[in-house]
């Protein structure tokens, strides 16, 4: 296996490992995307407007949680890509190790804070008094399970690392159909509120992260268990090439925060007293909608980056650049489809996660989306930018990438178009994405420079050699 994936890295041809890799990684992600979609349905047309404001208001705390999970295991899987490059088996299955354990501590830790700051946390969110008592409930109801279901996002990162792509897939798309027939059996059966709708997601994840824990288990993978030595370089470089992705979700999550508390104000402006609680749920239709398409780029920049990782620590410059650039093809498809359907398709989109009685908000999400949709005209090139920089251990750009496409420029344009009430909250993403796409052409013209330079370097080394 060791033998396979390292070859699969180095000389397969970049489009066949862009379908090897990334079609899988496609794969993960859409199930991924549809169980979220089932979810908002079922919430939507199940639990009405509040439990969607309510979950929406929660949602920042659990992500953030996820991030720090994602912090270690995306931070690890660099160094790792990089030391197997370099045939450093045994720095590579050390961090790994490392990164296991720490997950877990980090997500007791976290998960304990949650459950016990539950009510104020989601105070500070936002939450008036009719969606308070159901955005802890379900905080609280994730919080328990932290410790076991925060680790299936960093093994997903390393089953494919290990080559064990297919197997990363298969347990992606396990997870969330057990994921939609658990939300079945708890809403549907149970009749269950919120509590029902975490208690799927968490009960999936465990489960899952157990079954992906088994061919390490077992030694047949590429990385495999070691006693792990904790030393302050690793946990810099971790954090280091973590960061990107961390601060891109608690950036996100923490504008997300304050567009929540904007809609609130927005929304009575717009719809009376009760316009807040329809303006929040507006936004998780949003969100929701996004799910059909941002998974897919996801899937493709985040697949291809152990392969991208690898070619830069064996310093195969030229093969980098091919594989990149099937990444962008990939991702620039993705983005122009989806475009197309959020545009076309709002009102049935819409329809989906709104029920017909909610006339305003199945009107208001309409709207929202055909405005929200040409974001993704530009989102795939800012996604594949800064998964591209996080794989060559440029965590400085990355981050700079990450923090102005999910902080910096929505708190700006948050600002600028606050005038245009709530039509300037979902046009918001539209300029934020642009903004990223600019900024992204500057920092690959940089990189570009840097690589050629590289490139040109070890050409000359072989050349020099006997």
């Amino acid at each position: 296996m060791k033998r396979d994936t390292e070859q699969m890295y180095a000389t397969m041809s970049p489009w066949r490992l862009f379908f090897i890799v990334a079609l899988p990684g496609m794969i993960s992600m859409f199930a991924m995307s549809i169980y979220s979609i089932v979810e908002g349905i079922f919430i939507g047309q199940k639990l009405g407007e509040g439990a969607f404001a309510a979950i929406n208001i929660a949602m920042p705390l659990v992500m953030i949680n996820f991030s720090l999970a994602d912090l270690i295991g995306v931070g690890a899987s660099v160094p790792i890509s990089v030391a197997l490059g370099k045939k450093e088996y045994k720095t590579a299955n050390n961090v790994f190790s490392c990164s296991i354990v720490m997950i877990f501590i980090t997500s007791v830790i976290m998960g304990s804070v949650m459950f016990f700051a539950a009510k104020p946390l989601c105070a500070m969110m936002g939450a008036n008094d009719a969606l308070l008592d159901t955005s802890v409930r379900y905080l609280r109801t994730v919080a328990l399970c932290s410790p076991l279901s925060t680790i299936f996002f960093a093994m997903d990162n390393y089953l494919r690392i290990s080559g064990y792509v297919k197997t990363s897939m298969a347990i992606n798309v396990g997870s969330n159909f057990l994921t939609i027939g658990l939300l079945t059996l708890f809403l549907i059966v149970f009749e269950m509120d919120v509590v029902g709708s975490a208690l799927a997601t968490s009960i999936s994840m465990c489960l899952c992260s157990f079954v992906a824990l088994i061919p390490f288990i077992r030694k047949k993978t590429l990385l495999q268990f070691t006693k792990p030595s904790f030393n302050l370089g690793m946990f810099r470089q971790i954090a280091a090439c973590g960061s990107p992705v961390f601060l891109n979700n608690v950036s996100g999550r923490i504008t997300s925060i304050l567009i929540n508390i904007s809609l609130m104000t927005l929304g009575v402006k717009a719809f009376g007293e009760n316009g807040g609680t329809t303006a929040v749920a507006v936004y998780a239709v949003l969100m929701y909608s996004s799910d059909l398409c941002w998974p897919l780029l996801y899937g493709i920049s985040d697949s291809l980056a152990p392969s991208i990782g690898y070619n830069w620590g064996a310093e195969n410059y030229g093969r980098v650049k091919s594989i990149v650039k099937c990444a962008y093809i990939g991702t620039s498809v993705i983005g122009l489809v989806s475009t197309s359907i959020l545009f076309f398709f709002p009102g049935t989109i819409a329809a989906m996660f709104a029920k017909a009685e909610d006339a305003l908000l199945l009107a208001e999400s309409t709207r929202a989306i055909r405005l929200f949709c040409f974001a993704y005209l530009f989102r795939w090139f800012g996604v594949t930018t800064q998964s591209f920089l996080s794989a060559i251990e440029k965590p400085a750009l990355a981050t700079l990438m990450s923090v102005g496409t999910a902080f910096v420029f929505p708190v700006i344009l948050l600002g600028a178009l606050w005038s245009f009430g709530l039509d300037g909250i979902w046009v918001n993403f539209v300029g934020v994405n642009i903004l990223a796409a600019i900024l992204g052409i500057f920092l690959l013209i940089k990189v570009g420079k840097e690589i050629g330079k590289k490139q040109s370097e070890a050409t000359s080394k072989q050349k020099t050699r006997p």
